[in-house]
């Protein structure tokens, strides 16, 4: 989602332009994102449910490695891209099979004005506009921790840290999906009809870029719709109502208003704290904005530059209790790890900036 990653300035990324204008518009929750597509659907569901509870479709089952490869490319007018950190993140460190981290500190007396300064922050960014007939591009890494069960033995499983390319037309009718694992080299297409034949409606859980902009940008209205919407899923209202938040930041490019108005209507849900270090996919550390899903002792933490508050990506760290089958997945656990690398418009599919 989200997923930060709406600003010009800062030591951790570089960008010529801001955030993709649309004039109102959102996305899903379901980490996350290209819901429409049953495959996509499926892939999704089946890894939220092996590794976090209620993910976005667009997500992806990934591991816990902190990147090294830098990215190339010329940037481009309405191109956002996030920096590489460092090849090893220092308080992040691979134990076996999975990766593991040193848990933050909490602070939920912090969140509120840590918040305010995001949302400050991302309403500043531009917002350059595509022209008719490009696609949105998102290059993201990710990775993930699960336990995988054969036969009467259980084992938690790790792959290595890939990277998930996708690219979608604003009214979400086309795209297509490269992502190691789930996709051949070639990746496949993100267009077609559902199950029933229908030709897909964007919602807040598979939102396309143009529905983005009749989310409204008025904090209390947008929690409540989202509230609303999410109704019965998830584990609580306001767990779902934060992980519906984060998919949208991560796995789309909301306007810099509406931006803002998704970090301020976060500062409004219960529980939600301030982490005061964390470290995203590719290695970048930052202070985080999270929330404890007390139901699976896991908490979801979305991760910020600490200077200028870009939004980075976003983690989900086993804190108390274990979870998993056998209690495999011990605290300190890195359960799902996701960083935005590049949001841009591009003239075609299968086309990078």
């Amino acid at each position: 989602m989200n997923p930060d990653p709406d600003k010009t300035r800062t030591a951790n990324r570089h960008e010529t332009g801001g955030l993709p204008a649309i004039e109102e518009h959102d996305l899903p929750q379901g980490r996350h994102q290209f819901h429409k597509e049953r495959l996509m659907s499926q892939i999704h569901d089946d890894r939220r449910a092996a590794a976090r509870t209620r993910r976005n479709p667009f997500l992806r089952k990934a591991i816990l490695l902190p990147a090294a490869t830098a990215l190339a490319g010329a940037l481009a007018v309405g191109v956002l891209v996030l920096t590489p950190g460092d090849a090893q993140a220092p308080r992040d460190r691979a134990t076996g099979p999975a990766l593991t981290t040193t848990i933050g500190v909490a602070d939920a007396k912090g969140a509120p004005r840590l918040l305010d300064r995001i949302s400050l922050a991302a309403a500043g960014a531009e917002a350059p506009s595509g022209r008719a007939g490009q696609y949105i591009y998102i290059e993201t890494r990710s990775a993930n921790t699960h336990v995988k069960t054969v036969g009467d033995k259980s084992s938690l499983v790790s792959e290595p840290l890939h990277t998930r390319q996708s690219w979608r037309s604003p009214d979400g009718l086309k795209g297509w999906l490269i992502e190691p694992g789930n996709t051949g080299p070639e990746g496949i297409t993100l267009e077609g009809r559902d199950e029933q034949g229908n030709v897909p409606t964007p919602h807040l859980g598979a939102p396309s870029h143009d529905y983005l902009a009749s989310l409204p940008t008025d904090p209390d209205a947008l929690l409540r719709k989202i509230y609303k919407e999410t109704e019965g899923q998830g584990n609580g209202k306001d767990q779902q109502a934060f992980t519906t938040i984060g998919d949208l930041l991560v796995e789309s490019w909301p306007s810099p208003k509406l931006t803002a108005a998704l970090y301020r209507a976060a500062a409004k849900i219960p529980g939600v704290v301030m982490v005061d270090s964390a470290t995203d996919a590719a290695g970048r550390k930052g202070v985080a904005v999270a929330r404890l899903d007390e139901a699976s002792g896991q908490r979801t933490e979305w991760i910020f530059d600490s200077k200028t508050f870009t939004f980075l990506g976003e983690r989900t760290v086993q804190v108390t209790g274990e979870g998993g089958e056998g209690g495999l997945i011990k605290p300190g656990t890195v359960v799902f790890t996701h960083a935005i690398m590049v949001r841009a418009f591009v003239d075609d599919i299968k086309m990078v900036p």
